[in-house]
């Protein structure tokens, strides 16, 4: 597993155009006190792509535990240099003994990028439809600046054979602050936007999983692909 996510991971971040500067430091070179919601907002969408895979929960007392490299197209107004921000996730979710109810985790330290949270996911079976919805925070973090992310998401998808198609909404709210950044330190935005979704799931094997989706935005769009065990 552990070879089959380092592969994975290595394709995806080939895949996208690569700059120099780590996210620190592009972040320090380019912000000259303008436009930071746009920033903002890529951001927000790169933690909230992570929300979900799939509208199927695992079932008491399962486990998910999977890794996920979401990549976000930067917007025309923002200042960054980057033509995309990408950064793997270690998820894991388990399900409570009652109310349909899952606890999920998720972090990342990637490009001098941290971010950690959490959320809750409801779960729900209809005739052949898996229904979901999701609630997280995330507190993110570089060298210049911190945030606070929020979002909720509600998706469906359906079972087919091996191949589950998954369909989702969300919405993404991050409150940025800048720190540590000569005059621009206290800088801060609140903003959201949100996000549209379609992906597949595939299951090669008994309880391991592999996907990938497109997310759209007004602002910008997005890919998200990952592996993972569910059971």
């Amino acid at each position: 597993m552990k070879k089959q996510l380092f592969v994975l991971f290595a394709l995806l971040s080939f895949a996208l155009p690569v700059s120099a500067s780590n996210m620190s430091d592009d972040f320090k070179s380019h912000y000259t006190g303008s436009n930071l919601a746009a920033y903002n907002r890529d951001i927000s969408n790169l933690i909230g792509m992570a929300d979900f895979h799939t509208a199927k929960g695992t079932t008491f007392p399962g486990f998910d535990v999977g890794a996920t490299l979401t990549a976000v197209k930067t917007s025309s107004a923002n200042f960054s240099d980057k033509n995309y921000f990408y950064a793997p996730f270690i998820t894991a979710e388990t399900k409570l003994p009652f109310f349909g109810v899952s606890v999920a985790a998720r972090g990342t330290s990637f490009d001098d990028f941290k971010s950690i949270g959490g959320g809750l996911k409801w779960t729900q079976k209809l005739a052949i439809f898996n229904l979901a919805g999701a609630m997280f925070y995330d507190h993110f973090s570089t060298d210049y600046y911190r945030g606070n992310h929020y979002s909720a998401s509600g998706m469906a998808s359906v079972d087919v054979l091996f191949i589950t198609p998954f369909v989702g909404i969300g919405y993404d709210n991050s409150k940025l602050t800048v720190k540590s950044l000569d005059s621009y330190s206290g800088d801060n935005t609140t903003n959201g936007t949100f996000r549209a979704t379609a992906g597949v799931n595939l299951h090669p094997l008994p309880f391991v999983y592999l996907f990938g989706a497109y997310t759209y935005t007004k602002d910008n769009h997005g890919f998200q692909g990952g592996l993972g065990i569910s059971f």
